[in-house]
């Protein structure tokens, strides 16, 4: 596509990209395993010796990501480090290892009538991915369409732009290589908004979008969207301390879940403290958090017992429903396990929340009853990832209760049709 196309007609455009990737679908939901899981290893080869290259790419987002102001929160999501690299590529190695879900027929059961009804998975066809900032999200995206048997439409941030189009182009080659269609994963060319709106509303092209990225990216799609969406709006996670509880552990894993990176949706941004253990683990881990310079917004009960520290402040009504992003974490101290629960159903996003105790009773009301795609029981916030979870890579998290909830690997990209098996027979 030239670049002239892109800004002179981004409807044709659009409609372009979207027949394309219709009938790419409809190869790749004929496409052997073998031929998926080729293109994925070469993609991870082919990712590893393009090191540099990338690096040399990414650069050129990141100065003028800093030269454009953009809050150092997002600046370290476009950041395609050799780790990050290595992450992904074993992460296309991953899903080449896993069972391929195409075709899979589960549930079969003979009726009095003879027939046998059972259902088959199969993939979901198109989808559209919008998404900010980090370019990983191109090859976990492009990945995970290529095992499930999908097309795929993808339309990066424009801070992102020459990272994204270095990774595409690896994404092509690997499919040439492997005998399928390089059109089977596309990257939207322009930085141009109005191919946002055009993906959106192409029914006839795009089966389900999703949206990964701001608040006010994802409740413009949702709004605008003419096709089903999957998606999270935000990520206010919590994590709580029980009545009974290993303070050791307790400090190790707060600390973890809050600081060992502050800009994902899966980091704790509320803190909810037993009364019965406030005042044995708040001054500890108000140590830690002053130590890493992370703000303390504060219930009266947490204030006091943390004392008069320069990072601890009261906290506001709006806090507790803050998704910070950012060194800051909300506080408060809560006189029971309903009172948590409550808490965090209100307050939440219902996308991760933990305890941290040593009652197995409390563990399990907190699982059952905590209405959050992933609830946890003595372990980190930041575990809620599709590569944490063996899924291989993740297309994001999903905060709905229709098709997918969760981190959205393979099976979320899939859906089932119910076949039946028969010898001849007719309904009477």
């Amino acid at each position: 596509m030239s670049a002239a196309e892109t800004h002179l007609d981004i409807p044709a455009l659009m409609a372009r990209m979207g027949a394309a990737a219709r009938t790419a679908a409809t190869t790749m939901a004929a496409a052997p395993s073998a031929a998926k899981d080729a293109a994925l290893r070469a993609l991870a080869r082919r990712l590893r010796e393009a090191g540099p290259a990338l690096q040399a790419a990414n650069q050129r987002d990141l100065e003028a990501a800093r030269a454009a102001g953009l809050a150092e929160p997002m600046v370290d999501r476009l950041k395609l480090t050799p780790a990050v690299i290595a992450t992904v590529a074993e992460g296309c190695e991953q899903i080449a290892a896993m069972p391929d879900p195409i075709g899979e027929i589960t549930g079969v059961k003979r009726r009095p009538s003879g027939i046998s009804v059972g259902q088959m998975r199969v993939p979901l066809g198109v989808f559209g991915m919008i998404y900010e900032s980090r370019p990983n999200v191109t090859i976990e995206a492009a990945s995970l369409a290529l095992k499930s048997g999908n097309a795929c439409i993808l339309r990066g941030g424009s801070e992102a732009l020459h990272s994204n189009l270095a990774l595409a182009a690896l994404v092509h080659a690997a499919l040439q290589e492997a005998g399928l269609p390089a059109t089977a994963v596309q990257l939207v060319p322009t930085t141009d908004r109005a191919a946002v709106g055009a993906l959106i509303t192409m029914p006839e092209y795009v089966d389900v979008i999703i949206p990964r990225g701001g608040k006010g990216l994802i409740e413009r799609i949702s709004a605008e969207a003419q096709v089903p969406v999957i998606k999270h709006l935000d990520g206010n996670c919590h994590t709580y301390v029980d009545a009974e509880v290993d303070l050791e552990m307790a400090v190790k894993v707060t600390d973890n879940a809050k600081t060992q990176k502050y800009s994902p949706c899966n980091a704790t941004e509320s803190l909810l403290v037993h009364a019965a253990q406030a005042a044995a683990f708040l001054p500890r881990i108000g140590d830690v958090f002053m130590a890493k310079g992370v703000e303390m917004r504060c219930c009266a009960r947490a204030a006091a017992l943390l004392g008069p520290r320069p990072r601890v402040h009261r906290a506001s009504e709006a806090d507790w429903g803050c998704e910070y992003l950012a060194p800051i974490i909300s506080i408060k101290v809560v006189d029971s396990l309903d009172e948590a629960i409550t808490h965090i159903n209100r307050h939440g996003s219902h996308h991760t929340d933990a305890i941290l105790t040593t009652n197995h009773p409390n563990a399990m009301r907190f699982l059952r009853e905590v209405d959050s795609a992933s609830v946890m029981v003595n372990a980190s916030t930041r575990f809620a990832d599709g590569f944490e979870y063996g899924l291989g890579a993740e297309i994001g998290i999903s905060t709905d209760k229709f098709h997918a909830r969760g981190p959205v690997g393979l099976e979320g990209l899939t859906s089932m049709k119910w076949v039946v098996l028969g010898q001849g027979e007719v309904r009477g």
